[in-house]
């Protein structure tokens, strides 16, 4: 047994060491943009590129602010989309439907993120800028979510096309879980007198880490999402509470950025300084999530 557990070592060590070079790396390449604006790099919305490095000047707000708000209206929109679809499939869709839902899901969860991009550059963008946007504009445009006029390449349009991409991811995940619950929970809540409803309320309680799971999945995948979302965000360096304002993604940014970024002198550093963050909240949602299952499972 102790010859085993020395044997799945080099693996263990090669999976926390691939964790840490990318950090290292990551923050190596950071430093001279860090060291040059200091924290004004991630609390000042600024994108100036010069060719003489004394004139360069960079905020990533902008870029934080977008990947963070398009990922939570993404998982507004997707987790109870995916709690509701993995409901009807397990308890009430009829066989003949159940497996083509399933095929569907997968299939979607599978298909390559820039068919999504399109999909929604020409489709969901002149959809929601026309029949949601626009008239919410008009009725509500005092209040500062629908205060900016709608293009529909904004927050909002890539926030709708992420909860599109994840929902598959988030519901396999609660979908399974909720299959594995034992019969027999559900059946000595019947035999109690309860109804459907309170039924499946008592199961979702049990499958709450396979909840939070997903929860995290969907989040990984939304606010790593590259060019599916730049596509469709409007990519303007703006901070604004509007959904119907364009907008910026750490992934985006990078995306559009880096090819010339060689050009300039800090441009390269700083793009390394917003994977950097991007990293750093991946990781303290995922730390979050991880503690809330901990107290969960010693509750």
């Amino acid at each position: 047994m102790d010859k085993f557990k020395i044997s799945l070592f080099p693996n263990i060590s090669l999976i926390f060491g691939i964790f840490a070079l990318m950090l290292i790396v990551f923050f190596l390449n950071s430093l001279p943009s860090i060291q040059k604006f200091g924290i004004e790099l991630y609390t000042t919305n600024v994108w100036k590129a010069y060719e003489y490095e004394h004139e360069e000047r960079y905020g990533l707000l902008a870029a934080i602010y977008g990947s963070v708000y398009t990922s939570v209206i993404a998982l507004l929109i997707s987790i109870p989309l995916s709690i509701g679809f993995a409901i009807f499939v397990v308890d009430f869709a009829p066989k003949k439907i159940k497996e083509p839902l399933i095929v569907i899901t997968d299939v979607m969860a599978g298909l390559p993120t820039i068919l999504y991009g399109i999909w929604g550059l020409f489709v969901l963008a002149p959809f929601l800028r026309d029949y949601i946007m626009i008239p919410l504009y008009k009725t509500f445009s005092y209040i500062p979510l629908f205060s900016y006029p709608p293009t529909g390449y904004c927050y909002f349009t890539a926030g709708v096309l992420l909860a599109i991409m994840v929902t598959p991811f988030a519901t396999a995940i609660v979908r399974e879980s909720y299959r594995m619950v034992p019969r027999i929970y559900k059946e000595g809540a019947f035999a109690l007198g309860l109804t459907k409803y309170e039924t499946t309320k008592i199961l979702l309680k049990y499958i709450k880490p396979a909840i939070v799971a997903g929860t995290l999945l969907a989040f990984g995948r939304a606010i790593g999402e590259t060019v599916a979302v730049s596509l469709v965000v409007g990519n303007t360096f703006n901070v604004h509470p509007s959904l119907f304002a364009p907008g910026y993604t750490i992934s985006s940014l990078i995306a559009n950025q880096f090819g010339n970024a060689f050009i300039y002198d800090l441009m390269p550093s700083t793009l390394f300084a917003a994977g950097l963050s991007l990293f750093l909240i991946g990781l303290s949602v995922n730390l979050l999530g991880l503690q809330y299952l901990k107290r969960w499972r010693y509750a």
